[in-house]
């Protein structure tokens, strides 16, 4: 079903890589969260495949998937917009930790915005 979406393999030059194998380890690769270069063996060398996914990226291959597989899944009504965000593994960057914060002194913002200029 995704087959179509992504560009067709140049004739010359070297063999292409299977693309299946790029889009599983891809899909590997984000399950488990791990670098590209613990993608195992099986799927091909990690380089290849993260230059692939890359390409693919920057060709906007990735969204064309993604809004193709969502659309699929909508028109069988088994699709769940929910979305759900854990801040507990929200963290901020090491320089952004210590900055200083502009609260606008010792008013309080949701005071400002209801008092009328």
């Amino acid at each position: 079903m995704i087959g179509p979406l992504f560009p067709v393999a140049k004739a010359t030059g070297r063999p292409p890589v299977d693309r299946r194998a790029v889009v599983e380890a891809t899909a590997w690769r984000y399950r488990t969260g791990a670098p590209w270069r613990d993608v195992p063996e099986r799927f091909g060398n990690w380089n290849t495949i993260y230059k692939n996914f890359n390409r693919w990226s920057e060709q906007g291959v990735w969204a064309r998937v993604l809004e193709k597989v969502q659309s699929l899944t909508h028109l069988r009504g088994e699709l769940d917009w929910m979305a759900s965000i854990d801040s507990t593994i929200v963290r901020v960057h090491q320089h952004g930790a210590t900055l200083k914060r502009d609260t606008g002194g010792r008013v309080e913002l949701q005071e400002v915005r209801g008092r009328a200029s």
